[in-house]
């Protein structure tokens, strides 16, 4: 079981997808370009099957930023979009108003 002090360690953070591209070596992934304000990060997600490309680009999501770098299928990762799912469907989850990018959600 994770404790409150396990939780603190993860930073969530608000970002805009700005680009999406097919994963070169997998049929479930894409590789995201999410804007954090301050910078972009690229994100390697396993949304493909949910997703068409063009839904997605302009989204402000919830992205876990202080993870390692991780190496999915060859291409690097720089973090988590965060993401409901069930036995049928998947969701990413999303922010319902406008905040600034990079900011902290807790």
């Amino acid at each position: 079981m994770a404790t409150y002090e396990d939780f603190k360690k993860l930073e969530f953070r608000v970002a805009k997808i700005k680009e999406v591209i097919d994963h070169p070596n997998a049929d479930r992934l894409y590789v995201v370009t999410v804007d954090l304000g301050d910078r972009t990060k690229q994100v390697v997600a396993g949304i493909r099957n949910f997703y068409k490309k063009e839904d997605l680009i302009g989204r402000l999501v919830v992205v876990v930023d202080n993870l390692d770098p991780a190496s999915l299928r060859g291409v690097e990762s720089n973090g988590m979009l965060l993401a409901a799912s069930d036995d049928a469907s998947l969701s990413i989850i999303t922010l319902d108003k406008e905040v600034k990018l990079g900011s902290v959600v807790k």
